[in-house]
């Protein structure tokens, strides 16, 4: 009896081991402005390594001064050698539709590996994408999902840039995207290698609930997420899913609803990890006013 309590205690050990570390993302919006500060890309460091962060979604405009791209670079080559990860944050309203709006997301994606060709040692690691057709007026509604095929066009046409140049790539989504019937979620899941769910509105700093009953409906709705995204799918090679959480739902409580979700997820072969919306939300809390 001793002998198989101890292989099976081995046995989860050995799985525990395989088990690649949890991704633990963060957005810097705005980072042109943001890297303007004194000893900005130390503070960001600073905080990353005291938060837990290990990855960096990193906005870059579609147009930048050379000062600019120094700052960027030299940020880069900080947090590398921090061993976190950088990718190329791009935002994009319209990005799914064919045509202009299209052709413009892949020239902003060129631009990134335009600038790692410039930069060799200080590289973007990915391209991370934040497109948001859902935001326009005629994709309002749960269950609305017409723009999803010309979303997924939109991820495959950047995944082919992005596995030729050896990047990763990973694009934000929202809830309802996961709502659809059993060959969209098949379509979205196959188009990237990375998603990351923006579970938000679940809770509230004043919505009068304590902090267990907000760790218990979170652990509960991250579960069902990442169950109704992967429901009767068993096709290999589908993306892993990150849940991002932001600073207004949680406030102060932010970061141990970013530990629960490890907690409640990490036994799930589809969870890729946690990531914080935003960096920007911390600057903005720890500004000093100026002086009258």
């Amino acid at each position: 009896m001793f002998s198989a309590l101890l292989l099976a205690s081995l046995a989860l050990c050995a799985k525990a081991a395989e088990m690649p570390e949890p991704i633990h993302g963060l957005w810097v919006w705005k980072s042109t402005a943001v890297l303007q500060a004194p000893q900005a890309a130390q503070a960001l460091a600073q905080f990353c390594e005291s938060a837990g962060v290990n990855e960096v979604y990193l906005s870059v405009p579609a147009q930048y001064s050379v000062a600019q791209e120094q700052r960027l670079a030299q940020l880069i080559a900080l947090l590398h050698g921090a061993r976190i990860q950088v990718e190329a944050l791009i935002s994009s309203a319209n990005g799914d539709e064919a045509g202009g709006a299209r052709t413009e997301l892949l020239d902003r994606v060129q631009s990134i590996l335009q600038f790692n060709q410039r930069h060799a040692a200080q590289r973007f690691d990915g391209v991370h994408l934040d497109i948001e057709p859902q935001q326009r007026l005629e994709n309002k509604g749960s269950g609305n999902l017409g723009f999803l095929r010309g979303l997924v066009e939109s991820y495959r046409a950047v995944r082919t840039l992005t596995d030729r140049a050896g990047l990763t790539l990973n694009a934000d989504i929202q809830k309802k995207l996961l709502e659809g019937d059993l060959e969209q979620r098949r379509s979205l899941l196959a188009s990237v290698p990375r998603l990351t769910l923006m579970l938000y509105e679940l809770s509230s700093p004043s919505d009068g609930k304590t902090t267990a009953d907000r760790s218990e409906k979170l652990g509960q709705s991250s579960a069902k997420y990442l169950d109704l995204a992967y429901q009767d799918l068993e096709a290999p090679g589908l993306a892993k899913m990150a849940i991002g959480l932001r600073t207004p739902d949680y406030g102060s409580q932010l970061p141990q609803m970013l530990a629960l979700l490890d907690s409640a997820n990490r036994g799930n072969p589809h969870y890729l990890g946690w990531a914080r919306h935003s960096y920007n939300d911390s600057l903005a809390r720890t500004a000093v006013p100026a002086s009258p």
